[in-house]
């Protein structure tokens, strides 16, 4: 494979800025670009918080596992996953065979301030988001920390953050197309 055409993977937790750098990164490509929960969202023809009341946050992991499996192309994409999708079992594996992952990390407080308005995150559909957020992000950060280049967007201007994902995504891509993890 071409190293110029490798895929990129964002992870991280969620309002981290996967969607937006990802958005800008593809431009700048000229790759395509797919947010894993956007694409499950418009398959199903309902938002994530309807999956999940209707059939529950494993029914949306599998989802999940079937659209990085089988569901978007095979090179020349960047794809922003959603927050959960990379602590799966097996799934980190899944996407270092498949492409080039970084992880875009921010603050609890960021984090808090980015997500406070949302309402299409039924994760934090709680009594408490709050502490929900604490919670799932220690749980899921030592996950994200091993996932790949680790770069953070607390406070950074959008530019500067692609720069910093294009050149992790070029050194990475020519070892990924080299065969080597």
């Amino acid at each position: 494979m071409n190293a110029a055409h490798v895929n990129l993977y964002l992870v991280g937790f969620m309002g981290t800025g996967k969607t937006t750098v990802g958005r800008t990164v593809a431009h700048k490509l000229g790759f395509h670009v797919l947010d894993s929960d956007h694409e499950i969202e418009r398959r199903q023809g309902k938002t994530i918080p309807d999956i999940f009341a209707q059939h529950g946050e494993a029914a949306f992991r599998a989802m999940e596992r079937e659209f990085i499996e089988h569901g978007h192309p095979a090179e020349g994409t960047v794809v922003a996953c959603g927050g959960g999708l990379v602590v799966q079992p097996g799934m980190l594996e899944l996407l270092k065979g498949k492409g080039v992952v970084v992880c875009l990390h921010a603050s609890i407080e960021t984090i808090l301030a980015r997500t406070a308005r949302q309402r299409n995150r039924p994760l934090l559909e709680v009594e408490n988001p709050e502490q929900r957020v604490r919670t799932l992000y220690a749980e899921r950060e030592p996950i994200y920390r091993q996932s790949g280049t680790v770069i953070l967007t607390d406070s950074r201007p959008l530019h500067d953050i692609v720069a910093h994902v294009m050149r992790a995504w070029r050194r990475d891509a020519v070892d990924f197309a080299r065969g080597r993890p």
